[in-house]
């Protein structure tokens, strides 16, 4: 008798958000979220209009149907802990799904999402070293029978990243408030500077906050057995030195963001950090970084609409200074970020 195997689903596929799963209160809130994380339910709850009690108890709602979750992560460049390497794959065909649930439970997989275009995926891997990056991508590449081509880009330099991206939701009021210090990465001044490593206890928060980026004090002390005062001076620590960001792990679609993109380009020599501080400065650049490869600058990009597609590629695209090539490669569904299977909240 032929036994015949189910095909992989994704976890039953990341139910597909719409707007209209959430109301506009839900939208306040949790663009709130996305300007600070870990900001008090006061401050949230002042900005998306509602009380304390009803932002917590949205926010929870949210959460149990895994439509939004806050995570505390790792700043790489700051911590010396890893370096990131994207990766476009081409899958077999009719072999995507399968190849996404085999690369989405390896610990290294800070990223992924399904795509159309060039590639079949979009991977982000994170290495210790070289070694480690080796081992994986030569020698432990999960599913390296179902991919029919890999094209890797190394991550060099940051011009933005998710965690610092405004919604547009809420006023500038709210943005002054709720994210007082806010700076792009391409302000920054230091990067010859060495990477200051995590101390133990430092270690142990950031593990901790990894799960829950909204974990009290309290509750954090108590799993890790120390004193809140320790734990609570490490945390400033690691929030002040720029170590440590937190996430608001959504899919845009429910905040009236439809074209969720991939933006791969080639700029000249000389051209690159003008093009990046440029692309960084506009409102659907979610992430931007300058890498290795034949694209120089990668970006994760959000649009209201597919259709903007047209004016962005022409407007804002063709307007970058030294562009030589371009590719887009569109989302069909992000299985993973920051570490976390957005299919599995908790």
């Amino acid at each position: 008798m032929t036994v015949v195997c189910p095909l992989p689903t994704v976890s039953a596929m990341i139910p597909r958000a719409s707007a209209d799963m959430i109301d506009e209160l839900d939208r306040r809130i949790i663009a709130a979220l996305q300007l600070s994380g870990r900001a008090p339910w006061s401050k949230i709850a002042r900005w998306a209009g509602t009380s304390e009690s009803t932002a917590q108890r949205r926010f929870n709602s949210l959460r149990e149907r895994r439509l939004v979750h806050v995570v505390g992560a790792v700043e790489l460049d700051r911590t010396g802990s890893a370096s990131s390497m994207l990766v476009r794959a081409q899958a077999r065909p009719g072999k995507g799904l399968e190849l996404a649930e085999l690369l989405a439970e390896r610990p290294e997989v800070r990223f992924l999402a399904l795509v159309t275009g060039a590639a079949d995926l979009i991977v982000d891997f994170v290495a210790r070293d070289n070694e480690e990056l080796l081992r994986l991508l030569h020698a432990e590449l999960p599913g390296a029978d179902l991919i029919t081509g890999t094209e890797h880009v190394a991550v060099i330099r940051t011009f933005t990243s998710a965690a610092l991206w405004d919604t547009g939701l809420l006023p500038p009021e709210a943005v002054a408030d709720l994210r007082p210090a806010r700076s792009l990465p391409y302000e920054r001044t230091g990067w010859d500077q060495a990477p200051r490593p995590l101390s133990p206890l430092e270690n142990a928060v950031v593990t901790e906050l990894a799960k829950d980026g909204r974990l009290p004090v309290s509750t954090l002390a108590r799993a890790l057995d120390r004193n809140e005062s320790s734990v609570a001076r490490a945390l400033d620590r690691l929030v002040e030195r720029g170590s440590l960001h937190f996430r608001t792990l959504v899919e845009p679609a429910l905040l009236g963001y439809e074209a969720e993109f991939m933006l791969w380009l080639s700029i000249e020599p000389g051209r690159l950090e003008a093009a990046g501080r440029q692309l960084a400065e506009h409102p659907g650049t979610k992430f931007l970084a300058a890498a290795t490869g034949r694209f120089n600058l990668v970006g994760h990009m959000v649009l209201p609409r597919r259709t903007d597609l047209f004016r962005y590629t022409d407007e804002v695209i063709g307007a970058l200074p030294g562009l030589d090539a371009s590719d887009i490669t569109l989302h069909l569904v992000t299985l993973k970020g920051a570490w976390t299977r957005m299919d599995q909240f908790t």
